[in-house]
């Protein structure tokens, strides 16, 4: 099973040619991005060719009604659709809608995704209907086509714990993931300041154990290839100094620690 280390734009600086240049450069498979403005889109389609770099989209729904989420989710897999992504990640939904509801937009999304031909995975992520291991269980249980891109840093936040009360949720979330945003969060935030420091050993145990237990999942499912995003983030996810603004941590070194740390346990597993 191939590993595929995929980088988000998120939270680089520079222009759209130097941010995929230094993705390739570090050795990343994919760049993961929502679709670019129009105006951009046929030059981030040459970069990635040049560089030859694979695509994952990310989609987020929006609106003010369900109604407009679900137009939302269809126009934007569509343009997703037509840059030819390796997968798509998708934000749907929102987390105070009823369970009927949330049936409803699951449902839907569903067939779409079954014409589109491509592999979808929705995120665990606060504010949407996937923000507890319960709340995904009870998605998953109910239909067992739906599959996830694990952020499971959201869970350790929303709960204020490592999880050891939900084992039988998480495990089903471990089981129907496919697609892994390797963010450690901690108790009482979605992410740590830098996990290299020795005060986060718990936690980033936790996050690593679990990703452990997802790439073992895959390779008895036969997959051809795995996608992990060392998906940190820049300010506000990365904590600053008071009045200055400054970064605590260098969020570039901090993605490539988590993404290089955990293709080291990947070819362990392996073996």
């Amino acid at each position: 099973m191939k590993l595929k280390l995929v980088k988000s734009l998120w939270g680089m600086e520079g222009s759209l040619a130097d941010k995929i240049a230094r993705i390739a450069d570090a050795g990343y498979a994919a760049v993961e991005a929502q679709v670019p403005a129009e105006e951009q889109r046929d030059l981030f389609v040459t970069l990635l060719r040049q560089h030859q770099l694979e695509f994952v989209a990310m989609v987020i729904t929006e609106g003010a009604s369900v109604a407009e989420h679900f137009a939302s989710f269809h126009a934007k897999l569509e343009v997703a659709r037509q840059l030819n992504p390796l997968k798509i990640t998708v934000h749907g939904g929102k987390d105070w809608w009823p369970f009927d509801t949330q049936v409803q937009f699951f449902a839907e999304a569903l067939t779409h995704e079954q014409r589109l031909g491509i592999e979808v995975n929705h995120e665990t992520h606060r504010g949407r209907p996937m923000f507890t291991p319960a709340a995904t269980a009870r998605l998953l249980r109910k239909f067992p086509a739906l599959h996830i891109n694990a952020d499971f840093s959201h869970f350790v936040n929303v709960c204020e714990s490592l999880l050891d009360d939900q084992q039988e949720d998480l495990a089903l979330c471990i089981a129907r993931a496919r697609h892994l945003h390797g963010r450690i969060g901690h108790e009482e935030g979605p992410q740590v300041n830098d996990p290299r420091a020795p005060e986060w050993a718990a936690q980033v145990a936790a996050h690593f154990g679990w990703w452990d237990e997802i790439v073992r999942t895959r390779l008895a499912a036969g997959a051809e290839s795995f996608t992990f995003n060392p998906e940190f983030g820049p300010p506000n996810y990365m904590q600053t100094l008071p009045h200055t603004r400054q970064p605590v941590a260098d969020l570039w070194d901090v993605c490539l620690w988590t993404a290089q740390t955990f293709a080291a346990r990947y070819q362990t597993l392996l073996a």
